[in-house]
This record gives C-alpha cells, sequence and structure tokens, in this order.
C-alpha cells in the first residue's frame, strides 16, 4: 500500500545515502522483534548505506539501547542510535549553560543528564530555571507537584518529546505528551518540545551524521512525530502500519501532513528495494 508509483518510490528509497528508523512501533513492539525489520537493515548497510535509530523515547540512553538491539539482532553501533533526550541535553548544553534543571524522567535520564554537566535539582526547591518533563516510567505524584510548582514560580517549561502513548507488546502505555498535558493543565503553560518533530532534532542528526535533508528518508508508525519531522524539515517521510497509526489517520490526515509513502510494514519496503 503506498501513494506513489513503486518505481518512483524504488527510486527515491535507493537514492537516499541515510536512513532513519523509529524503533517503537516500527523495528519492534517492547522486545517482540519484526524479523523483516532486521533483515532490512542489513540489507542496507550490505548496500553501503547508513542507518540511524532514533526514538523519541527518552526513558533509556544510548547504552541502554545498544544492548536492547544487540539482543534483539540489530547490531547496532553507539553512533547508530540518538534520542530525544540526546537533543534536549545537546540544548541544555548550547543554550541554556549553567542553568538549573528539574527533570521529571526515569533515574536513567536523571543520570545522563547529570553526566552532561547539567546543575540538576532534587524538587524540594520553590523554583528551577528550568523544568524539563519526559516519559517517566517512576512518576508519582510529588514529581507532578513539583514540576506545577516550579512553573507556576517562573521556571522555563521544556519537554523532551510530544508523545502521547508508547507502544508495547500489551496495548499503549502514558508517554511524554500525557505527563505535559497534565502540567499545561494545571498550570497553562505549554512546554517547548523537542525530539520528533522539531527542527532541533533535524539539526542534530545533519551535524552528527554529516548528511544534507535531501539526503536522509525516515521511517515511522506516528503521523505527528515520525512523519511530521519528514514533512516539516525536507525529509522524505515513510509510514508503516505497525505500529501507532492506522490507515483511518491517513485517510483523516490534510495533505500537508500525509507521508511521502505509507506500507503495512518494513518488509514491503524491504521487497520493493531488495527483493
Amino acid at each position: 500500500m503506498n501513494f506513489q508509483n513503486p518505481a518512483n518510490c524504488k527510486q527515491t528509497l535507493d537514492s537516499k545515502k541515510l536512513y532513519i528508523f523509529d524503533m517503537d512501533g516500527t523495528i519492534y513492539l517492547g522486545y517482540q522483534v519484526f524479523p523483516y525489520a532486521i533483515r532490512f537493515i542489513n540489507n542496507l548497510r550490505a548496500a553501503g548505506k547508513k542507518v540511524l535509530f532514533f526514538t523519541n523515547n527518552a526513558s533509556h540512553t544510548t547504552e541502554f539501547y545498544v544492548q536492547k538491539l544487540t539482543k534483539l539482532g540489530f547490531s547496532p553501533t553507539p553512533d547508530e542510535i540518538m534520542t530525544s533526550g540526546d537533543v534536549t541535553i545537546e540544548f541544555l548544553k548550547r543554550h541554556r549553560a549553567g542553568k538549573n534543571v528539574y527533570l521529571v524522567g526515569t533515574p536513567e535520564l536523571v543520570e545522563n543528564f547529570r553526566e552532561n554537566g547539567i546543575p540538576m535539582l532534587s524538587g524540594s526547591e520553590e523554583t528551577a530555571d528550568i523544568v524539563v518533563t519526559s516519559f517517566d516510567t517512576t512518576l508519582t505524584y510529588e514529581k507532578m507537584d513539583n514540576a506545577c510548582r516550579m512553573v507556576r514560580n517562573g521556571a522555563e517549561y521544556l519537554s523532551t518529546h510530544p508523545d502521547f502513548n508508547c507502544p508495547t507488546e500489551t496495548g499503549f502505555i502514558p508517554d511524554s505528551g500525557a505527563i505535559a498535558a497534565f502540567v499545561t493543565a494545571s498550570t497553562g503553560k505549554v512546554p517547548t518540545y523537542f525530539g520528533k518533530p522539531y527542527k532541533e532534532t533535524v539539526e542534530m542528526i545533519c551535524e552528527a551524521t554529516g548528511f544534507t535533508t535531501d539526503e536522509m528518508c525516515i521511517f515511522g508508525d506516528r503521523l505527528y512525530t515520525d512523519i511530521a519531522v519528514g514533512k516539516k524539515h525536507g525529509v522524505t517521510a515513510v509510514l508503516v502500519l505497525s505500529g501507532e497509526t492506522t490507515p483511518e489517520d491517513v485517510d483523516a490526515a490534510t495533505p500537508a501532513d500525509q507521508p511521502d509513502m505509507v506500507y503495512d510494514s518494513l518488509d514491503n519496503v524491504d521487497q520493493l528495494m531488495f527483493g
């Protein structure tokens, strides 16, 4: 299933040099790997193409994803992995150096911020320079109360990524966007978001890989993050229906938000490109 002539799609995909993959819902669900995704990525590498795994899920570090993807059979190198947490950290280091931060996130993400030299607050303080919320599977009411208080007291409000739900083997669980919606409902403040679909993500990918946007394509399962980052910033955007988005969602999208191509899964893309 795709919007364009298969020959045109193949020509477009063959011309790319960097292939960016969302993770959850695109190459796996939780720890349920899609075997055709491994095959497709191996075929790309064998053809001399570059691969980047980019996830908006900032709850884990690069080291975690190297271990997970290795266990699942994808054989990644650390420089093939990037998260919305990495983009947020880079922004803070470049544009908010020395500012203290209260982070609503997993212990892994908190430690990642700390290791990057960002001054971290405990939450007992009345205010902060910056509040960052993320996907936090260790979320408590106390953390939310701290974040809301600090935002009300004037802290700048950032969020690592806007995803409302994280797909798992057993269904969806609330993600970073849902946590941010809580803070917004309580404080009236909307965060500045990072990750997909925001320009900081594309800028960091270009800088880290040396490729231009017209040399890239992105594969993902969400219209409002994976596909939007491509459509907004000049990257060929390929939607797969193996995760969050349904055909009905695609039909309901405005022309500006429509993917460049749509396939049931990466299996179809692999067959198109490599037979």
